[in-house]
């Protein structure tokens, strides 16, 4: 999933384990106060954030962050639960009455939507729509978000959506409430795929162009009333969502007020002091300098903590000269210091390093370090051995892409020292935060190599390494394979997981499978980074979210007081 945000969606760059000093966790806390006490409906929650969202139109956008908007503007086919822990992740019906009913061995699915569904317009809520609001995910400019549609559903290899290529005969829709999915193959998990913003309903006929991302058309709670790209976004109830119709989101804020462009140190001064409206503020990432003082008593209420459940890597890009040279990739795994890039992110307290690609929190996941230095500082001599095997003694010129975030440029500069003795020399392309990952995902567009991240986008180690590495899913746009990969033997492996019906196996299989890529190097595994975040006094019904790259669960979060 979700390429993980870092600023943006509440995620926070990093974490402290507050354990040792009383500090807060991601467990609500029941009717006793605090973050996790219960909310009242009613008020105004701010959001405090560095980064605008990439998108609004729901096949655009495709990280933790706008992951977690979304849910409070659409509603999909089924969804991730309103919990922390495992049970957030657990996916469960949303406009649909099930989780989807399986035929031919799980090569058909067929889906109910229920009754009383309605857009903000007023208008039903059909399978028409719903059929229409996945067959965007075809239109090759638009359909920039998540893979998944495109990957599982048969369609013609010519079909680019319903703007330019018409009806896709592979989504039937017999009546206005049944919609049926016919797959390119069986998939077991298909009831999770439908969970994906991709499967948002979007009225027929509708969404063309750029209609989505400047005015969405809601399906869920809120709607948007005020939006001023780049700087704010202003949502209030859609007062044509029935509550009877949704168990997930419990709604309690009369409106959200979303503020963007806001500095990283700016937000922390605001949230540590909560004056004002900041009493009724929830934000993400906590600078590193901000962590002595996060560790204040008279803060323990108001911190929460925990995992993100994300790697951080640098994608090399295969196709590339000489990264096409596996000992090159493999040199450049050696060298990397991996400690100065963890202390350009904040340190020990926000970040563990990584060596698989996989995160600790994936199940199946195996702990091993492919490209081991002492103390993960680098091995420069390993690293000039295999660049003098591949003829690069006197090493070679690579551009690196990376956020305009003050935190990813530190990372960025610390892989630039870090490859300086062995006379590589790095040059640094600094990206726009908000159009970052499609940027990045535009293969005409990607460079040499990219600092990026990668979250499940549901409890499976299909949504890791297969999005990531399966060479025949490489798009012109939207693309997730940064390393452009297409090995025969990774893909065939993907292949012979996905036949599996045991699902701890396929787990299994798929920490194999993480050690098979890794030796052939297409990233730097770097970090897997945890969660720090303070939010204002009178925040009520707040946890962490595990299917949101650990950020707060928009759904649920509200005011302790709505009148204060």
């Amino acid at each position: 999933m979700k390429r993980t945000t870092m600023l943006v969606g509440l995620v926070a760059a990093g974490a402290l384990a507050l354990s040792a000093c009383g500090g807060g966790s991601n467990e609500p806390k029941g009717d006793s106060g605090g973050p996790g006490g219960k909310a009242a409906q009613g008020g105004t929650l701010q959001v405090l954030q560095n980064a605008a969202y990439s998108h609004l139109d729901p096949a655009r956008g495709f990280d933790g962050g706008v992951n977690n908007f979304y849910r409070l503007i659409y509603r999909t086919l089924t969804t991730q639960g309103a919990a922390p822990g495992a049970e957030g992740t657990k996916i469960v019906p949303d406009l649909a009455t099930d989780t989807g009913k399986p035929s031919e061995g799980g090569k058909t699915w067929t889906f109910t939507l229920k009754d009383g569904l309605f857009f903000e317009t007023g208008a039903p809520i059909t399978s028409a729509d719903v059929k229409w609001g996945v067959s965007r995910a075809w239109d090759p400019e638009i359909g920039i978000g998540s893979p998944y549609a495109k990957q599982l559903i048969e369609a013609p290899a010519t079909y680019q959506g319903p703007y330019k290529s018409g009806d896709l005969a592979t989504i039937a829709t017999p009546d206005a409430k049944t919609i049926v999915f016919h797959l390119k193959k069986p998939f077991a998990d298909f009831g999770s795929v439908v969970a994906q913003n991709t499967f948002a309903p979007v009225p027929k006929g509708q969404g063309a162009g750029n209609q989505l991302d400047s005015k969405p058309i809601s399906s869920g709670p809120y709607k948007v009333a005020e939006y001023k790209p780049g700087a704010s976004i202003k949502l209030v109830r859609n007062d044509k969502w029935d509550k009877k119709t949704d168990s997930i989101r419990a709604a309690n804020p009369e409106t959200y007020q979303f503020t963007f462009g806001l500095d990283g140190a700016t937000i922390d001064e605001r949230m540590i002091a909560g004056q004002g409206t900041d009493t009724d503020a929830i934000a993400g990432t906590v600078q590193a300098a901000s962590v002595a003082r996060i560790q204040a008593p008279q803060l323990k209420q108001r911190t929460m903590t925990g995992l993100g459940g994300c790697t951080t890597y640098m994608g090399l890009n295969t196709t590339k000269k000489p990264l096409n040279d596996v000992k090159v990739r493999q040199a450049i795994n050696l060298a990397i210091n991996k400690q100065s890039v963890r202390d350009a992110d904040g340190g020990s307290a926000l970040a563990d390093i990584a060596t698989s690609i996989q995160p600790p929190t994936v199940a199946g996941r195996v702990d091993y370090d492919p490209y081991p230095s002492p103390d993960h500082k680098g091995d420069v001599e390993a690293a000039r051995k295999l660049l003098t095997e591949a003829g690069l003694a006197n090493g070679f010129t690579l551009t690196l892409d990376t956020r305009a975030q003050p935190k990813m440029q530190a990372m960025a500069v610390a892989i630039q020292q870090s490859l300086q003795p062995l006379k590589i020399a790095v040059k640094i392309n600094t990206i726009d935060t908000a159009t970052y990952y499609e940027v990045i995902g535009t293969t005409s567009q990607q460079h040499d190599a990219a600092i990026t991240g990668w979250c499940p986008d549901w409890p499976s180690g299909q949504t890791f390494l297969p999005p990531l590495f399966d060479g025949r899913n490489i798009t012109t746009k939207g693309n997730s394979n940064l390393a452009q990969l297409n090995d025969p033997g990774v893909n065939a492996k993907i292949d012979e997981i996905a036949k599996l019906t045991d699902v701890t196996a396929a787990n299994a299989a798929y920490g194999d499978l993480d050690k098979q890529i890794m030796e052939l190097a297409p990233v730097v595994p770097l970090l897997y980074e945890k969660v720090l975040m303070v939010v204002g006094s009178n925040i009520a019904g707040a946890y962490l979210h595990d299917g949101f790259s650990g950020g707060i669960d928009l759904v649920s979060v509200g005011l302790a007081d709505a009148g204060k």
